[in-house]
């Protein structure tokens, strides 16, 4: 705790600022050097100060190149004091995001791997392999101090496997969310070490899919290190990550304690592994693996999966064709009433699924999305009531209109026949897509039927006794505990998300789909009891009020989505750049300049919460688009432009900024290649943060450039985005890029545009800008830089 709060206490530490070169890797140095003093002879502790510069493309975010100059990376290596040729690295990064202190992200990981670093080099225990220590310096620069490492110190080469510490919450427990890539070794190492283990192959598969927008090192030393690896994050309390409320009063000391035991268990147990010096051999395959409640990790093969799986579903089948075909005469239609069941079940899904979104639509357009931001139970109320009572509505008229005189035990038993089928394909369906989530169905065919038939006589010869509900209720225990349970793990990580997804997806949508999906599955095997009980009237009235209540409720506006409560601080985002732009024409001259500060609100409402408190943000005051000019004309830091629509931001007019350190763009040359190509060189100087923004005119192409491995990236949109960043100082810039053009081009081959982002230091907020932030509410974070925008063609 201790090194967590000298961390924080620098402040901010954004790349190219000097508390993030000086202050931070300073601090971080004496503490090593002190560990290294007071460790024993059993070990060897080097030291290394690395200030990489490359480049490199990456797919996220819709695609982009990034180029870093001079950034830093503090490594130490613990090793036998005979040496070691393999080595096992653990990762964290001491920068912040602007204007955060960034205590869960990433300085706690950083005291932790401290203290690791402390505990192993007192122990007299030596170890059998090295263990790599890299405080990194630059992952808010979108990874580029791992890329810098993983591909260019003299140390990677000798990386066998990693553990990536990260953050998309402040505080709680530390999840496994993503393995390997294949090396199950890994995950049994984990399985085996771990003291307090949570982990999810579920959560490992919804973060790669891309749901959510975030990534981590894991990637760079998976991608251009070919090195497997361990990716841990703390999840809780996302509404304050990435925010000024990211403090290290709000990480308990129990959250630190418990990380740390579990990564010093895991370190140590592959710093001693035969395995990991011999990785490659153990590399094939992949796993499933879950946590039981926190208490311990299941994990086994996929393969094993596969076959587990494809068994499980077989034997659902078979069971079913057995009920079908138990009396030859009625085979038929027996079928047809299964498959009757069947189509109901799923037609009740889909009318449940279009009720609760219309409801959602509606929520969103008359502008109470993010009701439930603040409180969860809202959409609950709200969401899970209308869901719950549509499903019973749904059930209820077909059991009075369509199964109307029909034995009551006779549908519950078809009915529970027809949920177990729908289980039995989605296990066949997910296995056959290769997805070690399918263990999921597992559990609820295996564990259904097995209470199914362990009570079948009892069902069959008394019907629903008080004995058969029982036994009925602790058969299905299992998979509605876990559901729970992982239900819970994905609300904390994806509610605190929609507060920062953008003004483009509603997140009444995704949260009431989220909703529904679950209460389908935690309803699939009591859908059987609505036609067994004699009457459903009464919960369907009760789950309707609470419905009908709680949407009265939120529509009258009684729950502000968000919070300044200290304790528990729920804020709106919003970014403010005052930027001052100037376009100029193929001669070189500015044919339109202007200067506002331009205002993002990261969430679907917009602004409507804020203009009552500041009157001149309003609907009168939209972005416009420059057409003409890559990425609208405006200066992104980052190309999550895809995820703003312009009817959500707005641009407020302001004086001219006039930064004392101004970027400085020269042309170098213009070269006349082969082939009707043409190559342009640049040299730029300015600020530790700025944005290159391409657009090849019609007809031209975009063919090679400087940057990456030479192959242009375009991002969503087809302009060409290029995230540039240095350290405490660098060199000019330099870099070219080479187009195809046509025989004529009277208006130009290319629009280039470069942005400067202030991100610290006196250049950062004007006096309008920061008199503006002053005026918000305080139940917003507010992060403001100055930044200037200059468009060329060429």
């Amino acid at each position: 705790r201790e090194y967590l709060d000298n961390i924080t206490a620098i402040g901010p530490r954004t790349v190219g600022s000097p508390e993030n070169e000086v202050l931070a890797v300073n601090y971080l140095l004496e503490q090593i050097r002190r560990i290294a003093r007071e460790g024993t002879d059993a070990h060897k502790i080097s030291v290394d100060i690395q200030r990489p510069t490359g480049s490199f493309s990456i797919d996220f975010l819709g695609g982009f190149t990034s180029y870093y100059a001079n950034i830093t990376n503090v490594i130490v290596k613990l090793e036998p004091r005979n040496g070691a040729e393999h080595a096992v690295l653990s990762n964290c990064h001491f920068d912040s995001v602007p204007n955060t202190p960034g205590a869960s992200d990433d300085a706690v990981s950083c005291a932790v791997m401290l203290e690791i670093l402390n505990r192993l080099s007192k122990s007299s225990e030596s170890l059998q392999h090295a263990v790599i220590f890299l405080f990194n310096g630059a992952e808010e620069n979108i990874l580029q101090a791992s890329h810098g490492f993983i591909t260019q110190h003299e140390w990677a080469k000798s990386i066998r496997a990693f553990i990536n510490l990260e953050a998309a919450g402040v505080g709680g427990k530390e999840l496994v969310f993503q393995t390997g890539p294949e090396n199950p070794w890994l995950v049994q190492a984990y399985v085996v070490a771990a003291k307090h283990p949570f982990a999810s192959v579920v959560a490992q598969e919804i973060f790669q899919s891309g749901i959510i927008p975030a990534d981590t090192d894991f990637r760079i030393y998976r991608d251009f290190g070919n090195v497997p690896g361990i990716d841990l994050a703390f999840i809780e309390n996302g509404y304050i990550y990435h925010t000024k409320y990211d403090t290290s009063d709000r990480i308990l000391t129990d959250s630190i304690q418990r990380a740390g035991d579990n990564i010093l268990a895991v370190l140590k147990y592959l710093a001693t592994s035969e395995k990991l010096a011999k990785s490659f051999e153990y590399r094939h395959g992949n796993v499933v693996f879950f946590d039981i409640l926190g208490l311990f990790v299941l994990a086994y093969p996929a393969r094993i999966g596969t076959i587990m799986n494809y068994i499980t579903a077989a034997v659902a089948f078979i069971y079913l064709s057995k009920k079908v075909l138990q009396s030859k005469t009625r085979a038929i239609h027996n079928l047809k009433k299964l498959f009757t069941a069947f189509g109901l079940t799923l037609t009740s899904w889909v009318c449940t699924l279009v009720a609760v979104l219309i409801v959602a639509v509606f929520v969103s357009i008359i502008g109470r999305a993010l009701s439930w931001y603040t409180h969860f139970y809202v959409s609950v109320s709200l969401y899970g009531s209308a869901a719950a009572a549509k499903l019973i509505l749904v059930h209820m008229l077909a059991k009075k209109f369509l199964y109307k005189n029909m034995n009551e035990q006779y549908l519950g038993d078809i009915f529970f026949d027809a949920s177990l089928m729908i289980w039995s394909i989605a296990l066949a369906v997910m296995t056959q897509m290769g997805l070690c989530s399918a263990f999921i169905c597992t559990l609820w065919v295996a564990f259904p039927l097995l209470t199914k038939l362990m009570i079948h006589k009892e069902f069959s010869q008394k019907g629903a006794t008080m004995k058969f509900i029982v036994m009925y209720m602790l058969g299905m225990f299992v998979p509605y505990l876990y559901m729970l349970y992982l239900s819970w793990t994905v609300f904390e990580m994806f509610t605190p998300v929609m507060g920062r997804s953008g003004s483009e997806i509603p997140p009444d949508m995704v949260l009431a789909g989220f909703i529904v999906v679950f209460t389908m599955i935690l309803s699939s095997y009591f859908v059987n009891f609505i036609y067994l009980v004699k009457s459903t009237k009464t919960t369907l009235v009760t789950l309707t009020t609470v419905f009908v209540v709680t949407l009265i409720l939120v529509c009258s506006g009684i729950f502000f989505p968000y919070s300044s409560d200290a304790a528990n601080p729920k804020p709106k985002r919003v970014f403010l750049q005052h930027t001052s732009r100037r376009f100029h024409d193929l001669d070189g001259h500015v044919v339109k300049s202007d200067s506002g500060i331009w205002i993002n609100g990261f969430d679907y409402n917009g602004i409507s919460h804020i203009t009552p408190h500041v009157p001149e943000i309003n609907d009168t005051i939209r972005t416009p688009c420059e057409e003409q000019a890559p990425f609208c004309g405006l200066p992104w830091i980052l190309p999550v432009h895809f995820m703003f629509r312009f009817v959500k931001n707005w641009y407020l007019p302001a004086p001219e900024i006039m930064p004392r350190s101004p970027i400085q763009f020269k042309v170098l040359s213009k070269e006349l290649m082969p082939w009707n190509s043409v190559r342009l060189s640049f040299e730029v100087s300015g600020p530790s943060h700025m944005s290159l923004y391409v657009r090849p005119h019609e007809g031209s192409a975009l063919s090679r450039w400087s940057l990456g491995d030479g192959t242009p990236v375009a991002s969503l949109g087809g302009d060409y985005f290029v995230f540039y960043s240095h350290g405490l100082q660098a060199a000019p810039w330099h870099f070219w890029v080479e187009l195809t053009a046509p025989d004529k081009h009277s208006d130009g081959i290319v629009s280039l545009a470069i942005a400067a982002h202030y991100f610290f230091g006196e250049d950062q907020k004007s006096p309008q800008l920061f008199a503006l932030l002053e005026r918000f509410p305080n139940w917003t974070f507010s992060s403001g830089w100055s930044c200037t925008y200059d468009l060329f063609v060429f």
